[in-house]
């Protein structure tokens, strides 16, 4: 059959393979924080989150005795603090990937995430150990996080290897993370999410966003930002930094590089005879490639003068730089999602199960929200204020309203 007289599938037909790629990763993340907190969170460990001392309860240290109004104005000022520091070191790293310090911020990243694997996840698996009485020795136990460890920063940054591989170490930092910021007081950890989401609808959307700006240095560049983002699809780097990317105009490859990308619906249709061809743009890597992968989120169908014998259209010719969540053609979701989504759901959690799943399908509808303003408005935007907001509103209403309807058609035996 001819390849040109496909169909070529609309965003809303490919919507739904773009938002599984991102719900199941999300998903998983989420049930890992409920399962840790569901374990783990014993009368024991409630002494241990109240000792734990960081930046987002610096100003202040909420206590039981404390009246709500009380412990409200010292949620708003730790949340104040953290996002002031958060701010300050977003726009430290800006100005390091401005003036071209890859290298460092790479190395910090990977740095990172060595303290995150071996120090929050050792001490999160010997709680596992101690509390599923597991027998392991001290040796065992320590060489095997030092393998893990080891293994997840090559993974996530220093070395190539198979992308489920990558994904799972993402995965897991957030989980790790996520837990980590569960162990929080209570008000201050629902008012840091609140903040969290509005930073983060600044920091993208404002001119002046740290965010912002660093999407749009790193597209001037055509360069990849080094941090901990999860790519929804493979794309392959040819390059040995695994850095450069750049946007290509190709034509519909034999149908062995569709069957083997599964996704790759973004081709060229070429009609004969025409020597003005359209085309759709993709993510290659620097040095080229045959299984560059579209991305049907941010494509857009113009026309471009091309010759059949050419690969790469100039760069000025490149006038489209679409976007999804992240700076390249794969869609991308920053791993600070990840973690505050968990958040959200490992809080829940210490309440009941009923609540979790509440929040969980208001986080999924806020995603699929967000990912179809994406195919709308073709540019970076943030994932955590329609998640966060509906999975905070969700909360209080399932808290306030539906569980008192529960238990009393339950005590009425109107639903057992």
């Amino acid at each position: 059959m001819d390849q040109n007289s496909r169909p070529r599938r609309t965003i809303l037909e490919s919507l739904g393979e773009e938002i599984i790629r991102i719900i199941t990763p999300v998903s998983i993340c989420m049930f890992l924080v409920v399962i840790l907190v569901s374990i783990l969170n014993t009368n024991n460990d409630s002494s241990f989150s109240q000792s734990i001392s960081t930046i987002a309860t610096v100003a202040y240290t909420e206590d039981s005795s404390d009246s709500t109004w009380d412990k409200l104005k010292g949620a708003l000022l730790n949340s104040l603090v953290f996002v002031v520091v958060v701010t300050a070191v977003t726009f430290f790293l800006v100005l390091l990937f401005y003036f071209r310090c890859t290298k460092f911020l790479k190395y910090y990243m990977g740095f990172s995430s060595f303290l995150v694997l071996a120090f929050t996840g050792g001490e999160i698996a010997l709680l596992l150990v101690q509390d599923l009485s597991f027998p392991v020795d001290c040796v065992t136990f320590l060489l095997v996080l030092y393998n893990f460890t080891v293994v997840g920063v090559l993974a996530v940054f220093m070395s190539k290897m198979a992308i489920f591989v990558t994904q799972g170490y993402l995965v897991v930092i957030g989980m790790l993370v996520a837990y980590w910021f569960t162990l929080l007081p209570e008000w201050t950890t629902w008012v840091l999410l609140v903040a969290m989401s509005l930073y983060d609808l600044a920091a993208v959307l404002l001119p002046g966003g740290p965010l912002r700006l660093l999407v749009e240095l790193a597209i001037s560049r055509d360069e990849d930002i080094p941090a901990l983002v999860y790519e929804a699809r493979p794309v392959n780097h040819h390059n040995s930094g695994g850095g450069l990317t750049q946007r290509s105009w190709r034509r519909r490859s034999s149908g062995n590089e569709s069957a083997n990308s599964g996704c790759n619906v973004g081709s060229a249709h070429l009609p004969s005879g025409s020597s003005e061809n359209r085309a759709y743009v993709e993510e290659v890597g620097a040095a080229g490639g045959d299984s560059a992968l579209s991305a049907p989120l941010i494509e857009r169908r113009i026309d471009v003068q091309m010759h059949l014998a050419e690969d790469v259209v100039p760069g000025e010719n490149l006038a489209l730089e679409g976007i999804g969540l992240g700076s390249s053609g794969a869609i991308k979701l920053g791993l600070g999602d990840f973690i505050f989504y968990s958040v959200l759901v490992g809080r829940a959690a210490m309440y009941d199960f009923m609540t979790v799943y509440a929040c969980y399908l208001a986080i999924i509808a806020g995603l699929g929200i967000t990912l179809m303003l994406l195919a709308v408005y073709q540019k970076a935007l943030p994932a955590l204020p329609v998640s966060v907001m509906l999975g905070v509103l969700f909360y209080l209403l399932t808290r306030l309203l539906l569980e008192a309807f529960v238990v009393e058609c339950s005590i009425n035996l109107l639903m057992f």
